[in-house]
C-alpha cells in the first residue's frame, strides 16, 4: 500500500532514533518517496548523512541553510507528503504539535500539511505515562492525528515498561492497514487467476498456450492497491508476484479447478484471467515418448469448464467476472459467454487488436455487463488495463 506514497518522516531526539534508519530502508524498500525531516536534537542521535543515504534524498535540517540561503519550503514539503510520520517523536515535539508551536522545520511542515500524520512516540516509562503526556496524546488525536502506541521493554534508563517506540517493522504493517481500511475493496476477499495451464502429454512435454500470466498479475495487484484480501491462483508463468498477496501455484486445468473449488466458496470477488486448457491428453505417459519414423497420434478430452462451474455454484452475493480471447465474431462469443455462464461481467479482447492479447504488455479491451450493456476502451497497458477492470468492479460492488 506505501508503493509510490510521498512520505515525510520526521526524526526527533529520542536514542529510538537509530531505528528511523531501518524505517527508511523498509519504507524504500515498499517503493515509496521518502524526505526526512531531522530536528536539531535528532541530529544529536543520528547523522543527517546515514539518512539521506538511506532515503537517497537530501535530508532537511533547517529552514534554510546559512552558507547558500538555499530556503526549505515548508509549505511546498508538506503539500507533496501524501503521508506524515515522525517516529520517533519525543515528549517535546509532542507538546509542540499539541500547543500549536511551530519553531523548527518539523513543526511548520506539520502546520502546512493536508496529509494524514502518524506519531510513533518513544520516551521514558514515567515521560509517557505524566498527565501531561497522555493530555498531549488525547489532544493530537483529537486533531485527526494518528498514534502509533508505544511498546513495552527496556528501555535507556535501564527500566523496564511501556514508552519504547514500535519497531520499524510495526510501524510499516500499522501504516499498509491504516491506508487499506480507506480503500474502497477493504474487508472484501477476492480470488484472481492468471497465466496458462499445461497439460502433460509425457514427463517433458505438455499442451499449453502463450499465456504470460500479465494480465491477471497487474489485476491482482490492482485490486490489492484497493483494499481487498487477494489470493491468486498462477499457472506455470515466469510472472512474481506482490507480497501482499496470497499466492497458490498450480499446473494443469484439474489442479487449478481445485484450488478455486477450494479457495472460492469464501469469496466475495472472483475475477477468472487465466487461459484454461480446454483440452488435455487422455492418456499420459510415465516415460518420455521416443521419436518414431511415423506419425504420433494424441486423443484428447475436455477438461472441466472451471468457468462455468463456478458460474454454477456461484452465490447470491459473489461477483464472477469472466475473460473472453476471440479471433472472429468476437462480441457474439462474448455476449454468449457472459449468458450461459452466470457472469456479472465479460471481458473482451481480441487477436485481432495488435498489441492485445498474449505476452504483450499492452491490451485492448471491451466489457460487457449483466444487462449486456458495453464499454469499449483504448489500447492501453495492461496496468491501465487493470484499473479500467477495477472500476467497473467496484460499480457492481457498492
Amino acid at each position: 500500500m506505501l508503493k509510490n506514497k510521498n512520505i515525510i518522516l520526521g526524526v526527533c531526539g529520542s536514542i529510538a532514533a537509530y531505528k528511523s534508519a531501518i524505517l527508511v530502508r523498509l519504507l524504500v524498500k515498499a517503493g515509496a518517496n521518502v524526505k526526512v525531516i531531522l530536528t536539531p536534537d535528532g541530529a544529536n542521535f543520528i547523522t543527517p548523512l546515514t539518512l539521506a543515504t538511506l532515503s537517497k534524498n537530501p535530508v532537511y535540517t533547517r529552514y534554510f541553510e546559512e552558507e547558500t540561503g538555499v530556503w526549505s519550503n515548508h509549505v511546498e514539503l508538506g503539500l507533496w507528503a501524501d503521508l506524515i510520520i515522525i517516529a520517533p517523536i519525543s515528549a517535546n515535539t509532542l507538546a509542540k504539535l499539541a500547543s500549536g508551536i511551530c519553531d523548527n522545520l518539523l513543526t511548520a511542515v506539520y502546520l502546512s500539511a493536508k496529509c494524514d500524520v502518524y506519531v510513533a512516540p518513544a520516551m521514558d516509562l514515567d515521560m509517557w505515562k505524566h498527565e501531561s503526556t497522555q493530555t498531549n496524546i488525547s489532544k493530537i488525536s483529537s486533531f485527526g492525528n494518528t498514534v502509533i502506541s508505544p511498546g513495552s521493554g527496556e528501555l535507556a534508563s535501564g527500566l523496564y515498561g511501556e514508552g519504547r517506540m514500535a519497531e520499524p517493522e510495526e510501524i510499516i504493517s500499522f501504516l499498509d492497514e491504516s491506508i487499506k481500511a480507506f480503500q474502497p475493496l477493504y474487508g472484501k476477499r477476492v480470488m484472481v487467476t492468471a497465466g496458462p495451464t499445461y497439460e502433460a502429454i509425457d514427463p517433458v512435454r505438455f499442451i499449453g498456450n502463450h499465456s504470460s500470466g500479465k494480465m491477471g498479475f497487474a489485476l491482482a495487484d490492482e485490486l490489492a492497491n484497493l483494499g481487498a484480501e487477494v489470493t491468486l491462483v498462477a499457472g506455470p508463468t515466469a510472472q512474481e508476484s506482490s507480497k501482499d498477496l496470497k499466492r497458490v501455484d498450480v499446473v494443469s486445468a484439474e489442479e487449478m479447478l481445485n484450488a478455486c473449488m477450494s479457495i472460492s466458496p469464501a469469496m466475495d470477488i472472483i475475477v477468472m484471467c487465466a487461459a484454461v486448457a480446454d483440452y488435455r491428453p487422455k492418456m499420459v505417459a510415465s516415460q518420455k515418448i521416443k521419436k518414431r519414423e511415423s506419425d504420433l497420434n494424441l486423443e484428447l478430452e475436455k477438461t472441466v469448464d472451471i468457468l462455468a462451474t463456478l458460474g454454477n455454484n456461484k452465490k447470491d452475493n459473489q461477483i464472477l467476472v469472466g475473460f473472453a480471447l476471440e479471433t472472429n465474431d468476437e462480441e457474439n462469443y462474448a455476449k454468449g459467454k457472459l449468458e450461459k455462464k452466470n457472469l456479472d461481467l465479460v471481458v473482451l479482447n481480441s487477436l485481432n487488436d495488435k498489441g492485445a492479447g498474449f505476452k504483450s504488455d499492452t491490451n485492448k479491451i471491451t466489457i460487457f455487463n449483466k444487462a449486456l450493456a458495453r464499454s469499449v476502451y483504448e489500447m492501453k497497458s495492461k496496468t491501465a488495463v487493470a484499473k479500467d477492470i477495477c472500476a467497473a468492479i467496484l460499480k457492481i460492488s457498492t
